[in-house]
């Protein structure tokens, strides 16, 4: 008679549980199959001096809580039907570490402190995720794919971070983050990492976007014909889905280009074109421009997979890719120069836009990398409202800072007594 009921001691896998008892813990197994199996249905606790690895598929049984205020290593299958918790003020760790596939599933939500998906195979294999978890501080993203399934996502609760996401390490499927702070969501689909970005300009209450990336044609949902007549090329080889499940504020979004996954006519445009943000518009049924400005990367990113920028304020939400549209003819009441040193040499020291001042019904709004307002001014002019480089405050940057050396993105809106007109680009600060 085969023994199904196995017995197996982890190695070297310390835990504390409540009282401060210190012991080993002992893996009970119950498999049909044979294979071992760490089934808790009662409670573990793992203390901040603690570090617990766990060799076999771990099963978090409904009556089964774990907490991870130390260091806890998976090297095999995780199966959360319990709760997954840390402590207030824990700094816990949890590295996913297999050297195959790994599943994370289980039909309650797997709450992380800093997670780590670092596959230890010789192969690229992913991490297959079948559940929701949630990250409160950092994640991070070293070796292996994060497939999610449609029912699946990462959510990363306010102010938490990720860092290293890459073509070797993303999330295959959905990110929601909670919270207006500023946000690149970490998203690929095949092989490509290519992340979006913004943050909100409100106070954040409520706020949660969820962002999806594919690398597919957009086409097959919502008909390329069925457009706006100054859109002239939609692409057709990828799209993302950002949408806004709470709150009520608007978004700088920041979508990203590469030659492996972008065709050749929006990374190298005929002078008279340029590549602009489109939407689906579910009212309108039919593709919408929301305009958009192209730049280079951010240095610290650009190893991330990705070779362009595009950014725009967008007026919806759903489905967005990019299309080529005819440039738009730039009058000459206002002259825009993209460039500030303020460095009091008395060139480029400010953000100038010459004959504004004309035109006293303005507003002018200045946004970071990541969509963060960092500078808004109304009736700009040309000698006492002006950018000179530094922020005028925010909840995510301080008034008065001197802003980082970098690429950051502008929208010029005035009244002509005509009509109202609008104009966006880059400006370069150089702060250096």
């Amino acid at each position: 008679m085969k023994k199904n009921d196995l017995y197996k001691e982890t190695k070297q896998s310390i835990v504390s549980y409540p009282g401060g008892i210190l012991s080993f813990v002992l893996v009970l197994l119950a498999s049909q199959s044979g294979q071992a199996q760490f089934i808790n249905d009662g409670i573990i606790k793992v203390d901040d001096k603690t570090i617990l690895s766990v060799y076999e598929p771990y099963v978090n049984k409904p009556s089964g809580g774990f907490t991870n205020d130390g260091i806890v290593y998976i090297f095999d299958n995780w199966s959360n039907n319990g709760e997954v918790l840390y402590s207030k003020n824990s700094e816990g760790q949890t590295f996913f570490n297999g050297k195959k596939v790994q599943t994370l599933e289980g039909r309650t939500t797997s709450n992380f402190h800093d997670v780590i998906f670092d596959s230890k195979s010789d192969t690229l294999v992913p991490f297959r995720l079948n559940q929701i978890i949630t990250v409160n501080g950092k994640a991070e993203f070293i070796n292996g794919i994060i497939e999610a399934d449609k029912n699946s996502r990462v959510i990363f609760n306010e102010n938490a971070i990720h860092s290293d996401a890459s073509d070797l390490s993303f999330v295959d499927g959905k990110v929601e983050k909670i919270g207006n702070s500023m946000f690149e969501f970490p998203v690929g689909n095949d092989l490509y990492f290519r992340p979006t970005f913004h943050a909100t300009d409100g106070i954040g209450d409520g706020s949660i976007y969820t962002a999806q990336y594919f690398h597919q044609n957009s086409d097959n949902l919502y008909k390329h014909a069925s457009k706006e007549e100054t859109i002239l090329l939609i692409n057709d080889k990828e799209y993302w889905n950002v949408t806004r499940d709470g709150g009520t504020d608007k978004i700088v979004l920041t979508l990203t280009l590469d030659s492996q996954t972008t065709p050749d006519e929006f990374l190298n445009v005929d002078s008279k074109l340029e590549v602009a943000i489109v939407r689906w518009d579910d009212v309108l049924l039919k593709w919408v421009k929301e305009k958009g400005a192209v730049s280079d990367p951010f240095p610290s990113t650009s190893k991330a997979g990705y070779s362009k920028l595009l950014t725009a304020e967008v007026s919806g939400y759903g489905i967005f890719t990019m299309a080529l549209v005819n440039r738009e003819i730039d009058d000459e009441e206002v002259v825009v120069y993209n460039a500030v040193s303020p460095n009091g040499d008395g060139v480029n020291d400010t953000f100038l836009i010459e004959g504004i001042k004309d035109f006293p019904d303005n507003s002018v709004e200045i946004y970071n990398r990541w969509g963060v307002k960092v500078y808004d001014a109304k009736s700009y002019n040309e000698s006492d409202v002006m950018f000179r480089g530094y922020s005028d405050g925010r909840v995510t940057v301080n008034r008065g800072e001197k802003l980082p050396t970098g690429t950051y993105f502008y929208i010029l809106r005035y009244n002509n007594g005509v009509q109202g007109k609008e104009k966006s680009g880059y400006l370069y600060i150089n702060n250096q």
